[in-house]
């Protein structure tokens, strides 16, 4: 049963463009198949943000009871199943348990149940233009490009979710000098520089330095003892381990005020492309896959070119056949880790279909991505 079920994601973001939760969508046949995946991904479940768990297209029922709820977890419920007898006898289950509620596709006007506590309301901000009257804190959703953020904030909206942050960005420009000081510093650990001249580099910014070893350090890694220096790290971990922690520190160099949600992308993206092709490739091509994926939104995240950053960047064939051209071993899995990107799980189902990939394991990438993303920003 739960071999039909797949799950997609987007971020919620607040007033200061943070991530604040995850929306985790859930399509299915059925609210059994739903809560069979779920119970069997809790080992793999993000924890470091709440988690809105949407239904999709299903009506929510008590069957969603059956799930052994992590504390972080609500549920949603569309505004167009109110009155849907199965779903406010799960609400008044829910509500006894004091497990909390979301209401999505709220409008203004629409008759809401006594004794509800909703948390958030999330509303379609193309139909709904003022969220004045809504219970709860008021996301919107719809939102075309980057520049709809501040106006929904201007109306009222407390935050936003969805994947609006990645459209509407102003023309490429050059390299900044310290985007270009991490290029060198990437360089010169691919070509096996020395240490001491990496070293060299990483005390001309000590801020650099510190997150390198946050990184390494991170429970992403899990390593058995703490990295104090980076001479220490090479001797521990070895060029190749710390060249996707450099790459880490590229992503994460962005001053843009939607890079908290950029980065988190870009990072899941990577660690679900070297989950999922773990049997495809080995150890050393998986760090490729997971650079792959990390570097998809660097054009947004530095503000430049992609070519002209890999210009700068001495990476592999495949790495640059898939974000320039599309091309490739590592394309096929680049497109899949977007078409998670969805609230529509129609992509991600025909992708699946074309790898021949079993659900359960896409289902276990995607959560694996996000928790581990989210890990490095707490």
């Amino acid at each position: 049963m739960s071999q039909t079920v797949l799950l997609t994601r987007e971020p919620v973001v607040n007033k200061r463009h943070a991530i604040t939760a995850n929306r985790i969508i859930a399509h299915g046949p059925n609210v059994a198949a739903v809560v069979e995946v779920l119970n069997a991904r809790t080992a793999a479940w993000p924890a470091h943000h709440a988690v809105f768990v949407s239904l999709g297209r299903l009506v929510p029922t008590p069957e969603l009871l059956n799930w052994q709820m992590p504390d972080n977890a609500s549920i949603e419920i569309p505004a167009q199943t109110l009155g849907h007898p199965q779903t406010q006898a799960l609400m008044a289950q829910l509500q006894e348990a004091g497990r909390p509620m979301n209401l999505t596709w709220y409008t203004p006007g629409t008759a809401l149940p006594a004794g509800i506590d909703w948390r958030f309301v999330l509303m379609d901000a193309r139909r709904v233009s003022s969220p004045a009257g809504a219970p709860g804190l008021k996301l919107a959703w719809g939102l075309a490009e980057a520049g709809g953020f501040r106006p929904a904030i201007g109306a009222g909206f407390d935050g936003a979710s969805g994947w609006f942050f990645l459209h509407g960005h102003p023309p490429a420009k050059e390299l900044s000098p310290s985007h270009a000081q991490i290029i060198r510093l990437l360089n010169l650990v691919r070509n096996n520089g020395e240490v001491r001249d990496i070293e060299v580099v990483l005390k001309q910014d000590v801020a650099l330095s510190y997150k390198l070893l946050r990184y390494i350090n991170s429970a992403g890694f899990g390593l058995m003892c703490e990295i104090q220096s980076f001479r220490h790290a090479v001797s521990i971990l070895g060029y190749t381990a710390l060249n996707k922690w450099l790459s880490l520190l590229l992503v994460t160099a962005s001053r843009d005020p939607s890079a908290p949600a950029m980065i988190q992308t870009a990072i899941a993206r990577g660690r679900f492309m070297e989950e999922i092709g773990a049997d495809y490739f080995d150890a050393a091509e998986r760090d490729n896959l997971f650079i792959t994926g990390a570097f998809s939104l660097l054009p947004l995240l530095l503000g430049t070119s992609m070519q002209s950053v890999l210009d700068e960047m001495n990476l592999p064939a495949g790495i640059t056949d898939a974000l320039v051209h599309g091309e490739g071993e590592f394309a096929p899995f680049l497109r899949l880790a977007q078409q998670c990107e969805s609230f529509d799980g129609s992509g991600l189902t025909k992708a699946v279909d074309d790898l021949h990939l079993p659900c359960e394991r896409v289902n276990h990438a995607l959560l694996t991505g996000l928790g581990f993303a989210d890990s490095l920003q707490a």
